[in-house]
């Protein structure tokens, strides 16, 4: 045998060993991928089981979120008001979903459709705080443009509808139906479309 036979062979070994290492990676990383998609769904099925309820109250997602927000709390032009439904059962926030959080804004009512009228309270509306681009949290207000705006990609929305005045994002915000109970703001329905992407 000559020594470049022999060469070859060490060669061919060392290659069934790189292919071995390679294909032990390669079902890995395919195992990993699908425990990740796996979880991923199971945290989406979490998320659309939580949801919003039809009774719940409105509480801010910052401060003291056990104060149940009224019309006049939220005021027109201003910066969208971050909510949680709070559970009136459970005596507590609807927290464990993100896509649960909800942003009030207010609008002048002679501005409104007839659709968005009969899904507002005196011009409040409530709408999916997540942006429907790549769900960060929409929450800002450009007076200028009148727009709500996510800083992330910087999309925007218009606030009498939530439909989408400037992409990235390519869909509408879901609204949630609001009515008034004993002054406060209550949830009459659930999300006109999915929250989120």
């Amino acid at each position: 045998m000559s020594k470049q036979d022999n060469s070859n062979g060490n060669n061919a070994a060392g290659m069934n060993v790189v292919d071995l290492k390679r294909r032990q990676l390669l079902k890995a990383t395919g195992a990993a991928a699908v425990a990740g998609c796996a979880m991923h769904a199971a945290a989406a099925q979490a998320d659309d089981a939580a949801g919003v309820v039809k009774g719940d109250l409105l509480v801010p997602s910052k401060g003291d979120a056990t104060v149940p927000l009224k019309v006049e709390d939220i005021k027109v032009g201003a910066k969208p008001v971050l909510v949680w439904p709070f559970d009136l059962n459970e005596k507590k926030a609807r927290s464990d979903s993100r896509l649960n959080k909800l942003m009030l804004v207010r609008v002048d009512p002679a501005e409104l459709t007839p659709e968005m009228k009969a899904v507002s309270v005196n011009g409040v509306i409530a709408y999916s705080a997540i942006c429907t681009h790549q769900a960060c949290d929409v929450t800002e207000f450009v007076a200028a443009d009148k727009l709500l705006m996510c800083f992330c990609h910087f999309s925007k929305f218009n606030p009498g509808d939530g439909t989408v005045a400037k992409g990235p994002a390519a869909k509408s915000l879901p609204h949630v139906p609001l009515a008034e109970k004993d002054g406060l703001l209550v949830i009459a329905g659930s999300f006109s479309n999915k929250p989120g992407v």
